[in-house]
């Protein structure tokens, strides 16, 4: 549903007067107008992804492995070998109308900097855990083929990205590729989770850092 919902809001927005890259989405922003409330929500927001995540892990029990040190090194290397290439990706889209502005950030309270990366964690725990691992696991138990089940895995992927504007689908439908490609390969999915915890805490805590200049990339 969540991958619905993301192409209906992309429909809604090309169907807008005003041109896809004159818009712009905020991933993370407050929830509340009360310091303390935002905060308590942003808890609770990230504390329910962690537990879907959770839950795929109490199902799929007996083919879980916890994480190893050298899962830090492929972590780092799949996000270098995602990330770089994704910040030119996005910016190009930008300028040529395919996506939307992104806003990593618009918090301004003393408690931004951790939230961020919580949020970093929160997100990289439950889409791996859940659309790489509990996925295919349960896809190769039903009998599908591995092109398919990687396949569904990155379109999946690349739904519920599509809010963000039609070039944040297909890129997060390449990522999605790799990484499914990746775990059928090796049967890791703790380097996934690191991978992507490192992109998301490079892009939130980088633009809170830098006050939200964009400037050098043409933004």
């Amino acid at each position: 549903m969540s991958g619905l919902r993301s192409l209906l809001r992309l429909v809604d927005d090309l169907l807008s007067p005003v041109a896809l890259n004159e818009q712009a989405v905020a991933l993370n922003s407050s929830m509340a107008n009360s310091a303390w409330l935002d905060l308590a929500l942003q808890l609770c927001s990230a504390g329910v992804l962690f537990s879907w995540g959770a839950l795929a892990i109490y199902l799929l029990a007996e083919k879980f492995t916890w994480i190893k040190p050298t899962d830090w090194a492929w972590g780092a290397g799949l996000a270098a070998l995602i990330g770089i290439p994704g910040l030119i990706f996005y910016a190009s889209a930008v300028h040529l109308g395919l996506s939307k502005q992104v806003v990593p950030t618009t918090l301004e309270s003393w408690w931004e900097i951790p939230v961020l990366l919580l949020w970093s964690a929160a997100n990289a725990f439950a889409e791996e855990i859940v659309v790489v691992l509990w996925l295919l696991t349960r896809l190769k138990g039903l009998g599908w083929s591995v092109p398919w089940m990687i396949v569904a895995s990155a379109v999946l992927r690349g739904s519920y990205h599509l809010y963000q504007g039609v070039s944040a689908g297909f890129g997060n439908i390449i990522m999605g590729v790799l990484f499914a490609w990746f775990y059928h390969r090796t049967g890791k999915v703790w380097p996934l989770v690191i991978a992507h915890f490192l992109i998301d805490a490079v892009a939130f805590v980088g633009y809170a850092a830098l006050g939200g200049d964009l400037s050098w990339l043409g933004l």
